[in-house]
């Protein structure tokens, strides 16, 4: 616990999404819209693409906070959709999530972590204010 003090950087962590993996996600989800897997229905509503599903990108998001905290209870995880992440229907895309400790408090045998992230694709954020809260054993 020690290296995550108030104000330490948490080193990036980058995701490939695949059509594939929307494909999966979809079938987990049940979240079936054709925006998700259809180039010409994403096109016709106005995006860019095929588009990754936001809970997907929050699901990345919590897999970074697991990477980086062990072990951590997480207390609230959220975010804003602020960008799309649109998925090439060849290669993926990356996905990039890096955070900052902003805050510890000790009680006990136990921190609260509150940890300000920046999600990323293509060179633009993807989500707005996204955070963590989380309650971490004290080594």
């Amino acid at each position: 616990m020690s290296a995550l003090e108030q104000g330490s950087a948490l080193g990036p962590r980058t995701f490939t999404v695949t059509r594939a993996d929307l494909l999966r996600y979809a079938e987990a989800s049940g979240d079936h819209n054709p925006i998700h897997s259809d180039e010409q229905v994403a096109l016709s509503v106005g995006l860019p693409g095929v588009i990754a599903h936001g809970m997907f990108t929050m699901a990345l998001v919590a897999r970074a906070v697991a990477e980086w905290v062990p072990g951590a209870e997480v207390l609230e995880l959220g975010c804003k959709f602020t960008q799309p992440v649109v998925v090439p229907a060849e290669g993926g895309a990356e996905v990039e999530v890096a955070g900052t400790v902003k805050q510890v408090e000790v009680d006990g045998d136990a921190a609260r972590l509150t940890l300000a992230l920046v999600v990323s694709s293509a060179g633009q954020k993807v989500l707005g204010m996204p955070r963590a809260v989380l309650r971490a054993p004290q080594p």
